[in-house]
């Protein structure tokens, strides 16, 4: 890491490590839980640190049981604590979903806001590690689907402190997905200032255009940031929108760059049959239909098991964002 004019250029994984510290100074009642994060400071050393400096009333190793970590996350937070609970990979989220749906989701509904339940919840999402089907699924459209959550997915090292640090200090339920194939790869200037924080449901332009609107979120933020430079070299301007929440969704942004560019593309690694994209592209055609000047075009991963081998055929790369873009010009 390397510090100049009040910020400091980090990792993603290292920004992530340095909202957890800095919340846990800020306030005692924030707590964190999971498998392997204390001593071992989580699978991705995503908690490296914290065991050594807050000790073991606040940084808790689990047993490997999922429903159990978030239910007793549930616990603390309606008792007043702040708990962050880790889910080792996304893919094992899905033992705890009752706890998350039935429970965490709807508590502040079901008490007549007696009750709040602000947990949050970390969990590396997506592929590019070689982790086949158990270890790189990208899972976030059950959670959109689920009324009470709030669901964040940063692409950056700044936004993934700014966001992790208003998730902490909500008052409601957020599931935090982290795109683990950029955790080292990705590096940005990341304010030292402790009090930073990037709003939940705002998303932001990563790179203004006029010819094509491109909606990701993620790692593949990236993935279409590369894939809208390979297309400047042919003379085409492409928008990229980093969505940064998608619960709450930042529609404004989008239709705003829809009806700019009336050409849009969506990328996304999650399988497509149901997937978020299929969202983003109902609100666009029922919002600004009468803007589009060629078919909303999805980039996604396959309605298959996350395969191992073809790892890089079911992942979206910067190729088929860029088919995809020649589509909706040449319509």
């Amino acid at each position: 890491m390397s510090a100049t004019n009040g910020t400091t250029n980090m990792t993603l994984l290292q920004a992530l490590n340095l909202a957890l510290h800095e919340e846990m100074e800020r306030s005692k009642d924030v707590v964190v839980l999971g498998e392997d994060v204390g001593r071992n400071g989580g699978v991705f050393r995503t908690t490296d640190g914290l065991f050594a400096k807050f000790g073991a009333e606040r940084v808790m190793d689990t047993p490997l049981a999922e429903s159990g970590i978030i239910g007793t996350a549930v616990g603390m937070a309606m008792y007043g604590l702040k708990p962050v609970a880790e889910i080792q990979f996304s893919d094992f989220i899905f033992p705890a979903f009752d706890q998350i749906v039935s429970e965490m989701a709807k508590m502040r509904y079901r008490s007549g806001g007696e009750f709040t339940c602000p947990v949050v919840v970390r969990t590396p999402a997506g592929g590019g590690i070689r982790g086949g089907h158990y270890h790189s699924q990208s899972p976030e459209a059950y959670f959109c689907h689920t009324p009470g959550l709030q669901v964040v997915y940063p692409a950056t090292p700044e936004d993934a402190k700014g966001l992790l640090k208003s998730a902490i200090r909500g008052a409601d339920p957020v599931i935090f997905f982290e795109p683990k194939r950029i955790y080292r790869t990705v590096k940005g200037d990341v304010p030292n200032d402790p009090d930073f924080t990037v709003p939940i449901g705002k998303a932001r332009v990563a790179r203004a255009g006029k010819d094509v609107t491109i909606v990701s979120w993620g790692a593949m933020v990236h993935t279409s940031l590369e894939a809208a430079e390979k297309a400047a070299r042919n003379g085409v301007d492409i928008e990229v929108i980093d969505l940064r929440t998608l619960v709450p969704l930042d529609e404004e942004c989008i239709l705003t760059s829809v009806r700019k560019t009336g050409r849009v593309v969506i990328a996304s690694e999650a399988t497509r049959t149901c997937g978020f994209a299929s969202e983003i592209s109902a609100i666009i055609a029922e919002e600004a239909i009468d803007c589009l000047e060629a078919p909303i075009v999805r980039v996604t991963g396959y309605d298959t098991p996350f395969p191992y081998t073809l790892e890089h055929v079911y992942m979206p790369g910067p190729a088929r964002v860029l088919d995809a873009v020649q589509r909706v010009r040449a319509f």
